[in-house]
């Protein structure tokens, strides 16, 4: 270990911020993670309610790694296909991998207090109530808010984990040639909810995502171990059929009877949620660098992401898996390993970032469009038989958790090309399954 680092601080307790602190607690180091809201696993803490999320393979790996498998085999509802709800109610289905592939719906709140379950363990000191206030980048010194009054932290070394809107961040964002876009999409999102059953079962299909896509707004379904399933719909800010506009209850009654019909049955406190839960905004955030001095950034502290591709979580987790491995690499020589970390993993944050913005067009127009049906079906056969050649770019990002989200995009780049001049074929919406596959996976050559 080297020498110069034995205390470490992170900021932020959640996903991102408790799997790095198992990670160093387990290296060795002393580790200290501050939290600026309440425990949320006390029963009366409201805080931190949200969506649920899309776990698959880059999470699950370093999960595993730190020995949470068996517990997260009892929180996940595998969802192996994608269930896509018509105007008429009529479904579509498309599976989200060859057999046996799927991606998991998983509580955040109830992952979030595994893995603090999980540091305390270890041997983490988790601070809560501990709001950051200022940091001192050239001493590696964070001054934090408990109870009215303020402490001063020093640590060896202090790692951001502290969210989108983070404070540590913040703090590098007024030092010299520091890099910071950051931009709001004009979608934001209200969580809703379908009960379960009188029976206690599933209104709608169990093991699958469900998506109501119509152009400009779109509802999403994951289910819950409960029975039932958290939703969440999107819509625009400003304009017709939008959060602005649709502002009575008359409004709201209409637009759901008149574009997500076959749902209505299945929410019977629709008014309620809608009037009640907030509406919600969805930001990108890319920054570099991602070290200054002692002081690093990683999750969506330095590159957040719209969730339109279930990879949020899952690159944060990357994130902490390919930091310790880095560390395993070079002996904890973090000379070494702060600059190669970000160098490294910046085109692989900015690659995810622009697949998930691109996959909200997809998820909310493309997915019931029968050109893009016929598209899928032919990558399917493809992949099938060419296993190693031809990987569907959704396969490569969700169950190829050792390929590179860059390498990922420019593959994928590549096989649009070549599907693009397939799909233009004279006749192919009707002649789809006698084309010469040969033919087009030699073009990836």
């Amino acid at each position: 270990m080297s020498k110069k680092i034995k205390n470490i601080a992170l900021i932020g307790a959640g996903l991102v911020g408790s799997l790095m602190a198992i990670y160093l607690k387990k290296r060795g180091y002393k580790v200290s993670l501050y939290e600026r809201r309440s425990d949320m696993r006390n029963a009366d803490n409201s805080e931190g309610r949200s969506i649920n999320l899309a776990l698959s393979n880059r999470g699950i790996k370093p999960l595993t790694e730190i020995g949470l498998q068996n517990q997260l085999e009892k929180m996940v509802i595998p969802m192996r296909r994608r269930v896509m709800h018509d105007v008429k109610g009529n479904l579509t289905f498309q599976p989200y991998g060859k057999e046996g592939q799927f991606i998991n719906s998983i509580s955040r709140g109830g992952l979030n207090a595994l893995l603090m379950n999980k540091a305390e363990e270890h041997g983490v000191e988790l601070f809560f109530d501990h709001r950051c206030r200022e940091v001192n980048l050239e001493n590696t010194e964070v001054t934090l808010e408990h109870n009215g009054k303020e402490k001063q932290v020093k640590a060896d070394l202090i790692i951001g984990t502290d969210g989108a809107y983070s404070s540590i961040r913040t703090a590098m964002q007024k030092t010299d040639r520091f890099n910071y876009h950051q931009r709001y999409i004009n979608h934001g999102y209200k969580e809703l909810n379908i009960p379960p059953s009188a029976s206690g079962g599933f209104h709608i299909e169990k093991n699958a995502l469900h998506i109501w896509p119509r152009g400009n707004y779109m509802l999403i379904a994951l289910p819950n171990l409960d029975g039932s399933f958290t939703c969440t719909l999107f819509l625009p800010f400003e304009g017709e059929n939008s959060f602005e506009t649709l502002d009575s209850d008359e409004k709201v009654e209409a637009f759901f009877n008149d574009v997500f019909q076959d749902v209505i049955p299945y929410m019977p406190t629709l008014l309620k949620e809608y009037n009640t839960n907030p509406s919600s905004s969805l930001m990108t955030v890319k920054s570099y660098p991602w070290v200054i001095n002692k002081t690093l950034i990683i999750g969506d502290a330095s590159h957040a992401i719209v969730p339109f591709y279930g990879q949020g979580m899952n690159a944060g987790f990357e994130d902490c898996r390919i930091l310790n491995d880095m560390l395993n690499t070079h002996h904890d020589d973090w000379n070494i390993v702060l600059p190669l970390f970000q160098k490294e993993r910046k085109p692989d944050a900015d690659a995810i970032l622009e697949l998930a913005l691109r996959n909200f067009i997809e998820m909310r127009d493309s997915v019931s469009d029968e050109n893009f049906l016929i598209r899928k079906k032919i990558e399917a056969k493809l992949h099938e038989q060419y296993p190693e050649k031809w990987i569907p770019l959704y396969s490569m990002v969700t169950f190829h958790e050792n390929m590179r989200y860059s390498e990922a995009i420019e593959k994928g780049e590549k096989q649009k090309t070549i599907m693009d001049k397939v799909m233009a074929q004279q006749g192919i919406l009707e002649n789809w399954n006698s084309i010469d596959l040969e033919v087009i996976v030699n073009q990836l050559d």
